[in-house]
């Protein structure tokens, strides 16, 4: 009975220890990010049309990415608005062929659409 409460107390001694400790990493910063959309240069998910062509536009992109396992779940998480028959991509991926990957399947799927691909590299760490 003693071993298993020194165990149990243990345990949980890690386990605090563990959950202390990831409250010290650093908070993620996108506040340059959140100005840039905010100054109304750039396309956001406010900006989606809502017409039939431009929301089939955005489902069938969207369903290409997710289909292809070679794209990373980052890659898969990025923005598309479609708005006028044009296609904006943001967001960031992990590497530079994700970005052309990306670029390409949403080119192939929106044939008449002009694809505006403003996807960023992840910096590696």
């Amino acid at each position: 009975m003693k071993r298993t409460l020194l165990t149990f107390a243990c345990s949980a001694a890690i386990c605090v220890t563990t959950l202390m400790a990831d409250d010290k990493t650093a908070p993620v910063d996108n506040t340059a990010q959140n100005e840039q959309d905010r100054s109304g240069e750039t396309m956001t998910s406010g900006d989606q049309s809502n017409t039939p062509e431009d929301l089939k536009i955005t489902a069938d992109i969207r369903r290409a990415i997710m289909k292809d396992d070679s794209l990373s779940m980052v890659a898969k998480n990025i923005k598309i608005i479609a708005a006028n028959a044009e296609v904006t991509l943001r967001g960031a991926v992990n590497t530079a062929e994700e970005k052309t990957k990306i670029g390409e399947l949403a080119k192939s799927v929106a044939a008449n659409a002009k694809v505006d691909n403003q996807l960023e590299v992840k910096e590696s760490k």
